[in-house]
């Protein structure tokens, strides 16, 4: 798999991620959006329900996520049923409840869901041979911005509040000089997406964003106007790669029967082709240490639950 193939997993992956209340909420997609996301409650026991967060491009995602649950389905001899929601939190209500079989929620819903609910791992992808990724602290390209420190008094972008690296990351800089939000930032929203963030400090609505790395470097990669009119500022610590989850109250036998399949996904050929338009390599398995990082922060800043 090339540089660009495996960003455009991360990409697709961190539409199932984007850690408190306020700031507005902007949406800067151009024009109306499909509507292929429904968060309706009328789930049956006898369907796979794959939830996934809109956070970056629906359209974008569908089509590929869809496939997914459907290939899911087939293989564990269940209808299928692809539904999502605008926020990480909405996924995260799915989950809980049992409406939704398996999601992919980012790494940052997952230590909340972990902690508040016993949300279950059962596997995370390889992406470019890596299940990692970071945090990028970006503005626009002719700033003198270089550093955290020298945001005070500017206008900043969080993406949604369950999000660690468009979120929680951000916190947890600003907590480190004995600040929050509100005594740093002369304003701050939400975009409820990475791609808007960038968007919102190329477009010069703000003076900077924190995003996902993989987000950016996928935009990046495919010469996007966007990212060009901006800059990498910091770079933080690697953190561990937005997973697959179930909920506790799955039926053990189901869960492991998923698990295998997820597994072994890249030894069968239409699995090999899924796996392909989503820019998987494979799924592997991941301990919930490996979030131990994102869970420090959280317990750093004050927000062992979430908002």
């Amino acid at each position: 798999m090339g540089r660009a193939g495996g960003l455009l997993g991360l990409w697709l992956l961190v539409t199932a991620c984007g850690l408190g209340g306020g700031g507005p909420e902007i949406d800067l997609g151009a024009g109306p959006q499909p509507t292929p996301f429904s968060t309706q409650r009328s789930l049956s026991a006898d369907r796979l329900v794959l939830a996934v967060a809109a956070v970056n491009s629906p359209m974008s995602t569908f089509d590929a996520y869809a496939d997914f649950a459907r290939y899911l389905g087939e293989r564990l001899g269940l209808e299928a049923r692809f539904v999502g929601g605008k926020t990480y939190a909405e996924i995260n209500s799915l989950v809980r409840s049992g409406d939704a079989t398996v999601a992919i929620v980012c790494s940052g819903a997952y230590v909340y869901g972990r902690d508040e609910f016993n949300m279950e791992l059962v596997a995370a992808p390889v992406i470019g041979g890596q299940m990692v990724y970071y945090s990028y602290l970006i503005a626009q390209k002719d700033s003198l911005i270089s550093s955290w420190q020298q945001l005070r008094g500017r206008t900043f972008a969080f993406t949604d509040p369950l999000s660690n690296s468009g979120r929680l990351v951000s916190l947890y800089q600003l907590k480190q000089m004995g600040e929050t939000p509100e005594t740093f930032f002369s304003r701050y929203i939400f975009t409820y997406s990475h791609d808007n963030s960038i968007k919102a400090v190329a477009g010069r609505l703000v003076d900077a964003a924190s995003v996902d790395s993989l987000v950016y470097d996928y935009a990046l990669a495919q010469g996007s106007d966007e990212v060009s009119k901006t800059r990498i500022v910091w770079t933080s610590p690697p953190f561990a790669i937005n997973p697959v989850v179930v909920s506790p109250s799955l039926e053990p036998s189901l869960k492991a029967r998923l698990r295998a399949l997820l597994l072994e996904m890249d030894n069968d050929e239409e699995g090999r082709r899924i796996l392909g338009d989503l820019r998987f390599d494979r799924f592997a398995p991941i301990a919930d240490g490996a979030y131990d990082s994102i869970r420090d922060m959280a317990r750093v800043v004050g927000m062992q639950r979430a908002p």
